[in-house]
């Protein structure tokens, strides 16, 4: 079974308004970019990549958890991060019963997530130099 039929069945096996939750979170991150994959890691929790981890999820009790790997570094005017903002790196949607997804913005969101790991990759993999041979010396041996 493939990481996203997994993911599928695992949503639909949530039976309360934390199933619908999930399943509404996972399209509007699924629609951000045509390129995103979904994987299975840390236990069987969906994430999210392209060009890196961008998001994974998780249902727990009372509430949906949305947490992105490099939340803290991607610009949040919607203000939907409301956990996390203790480190330094990643910051957290948690959705609750009466929550309504705000796609526009979660996807605005998904879409600043993909940019960060794009500019990182550009950052750490700068363009290849043509190094130049050294000549050799002759050697001074008699």
């Amino acid at each position: 079974m493939t990481a996203s039929a997994t993911i599928s069945k695992h949503i639909a096996g949530i039976k309360d308004w934390r199933g619908k939750t999930f399943a509404t979170v996972r399209k509007v991150i699924l629609s951000a970019d045509k390129d995103i994959v979904e994987e299975l890691k840390w236990m069987g929790s969906p994430v999210w990549s392209k060009d890196g981890m961008i998001a994974v999820a998780n249902a727990h009790k009372g509430k949906v958890k949305l947490t992105f790997a490099h939340g803290a570094h991607v610009a949040d005017p919607a203000k939907l991060f409301n956990d996390g903002f203790g480190g330094n790196e990643r910051r957290a949607i948690d959705f609750f019963e009466t929550d309504k997804v705000k796609e526009t913005a979660l996807k605005a969101l998904v879409k600043a997530a993909i940019a960060y790991n794009q500019a990182g990759l550009k950052k750490n993999n700068p363009k290849k130099t043509v190094k130049k041979k050294k000549k050799k010396t002759p050697s001074l041996k008699a």
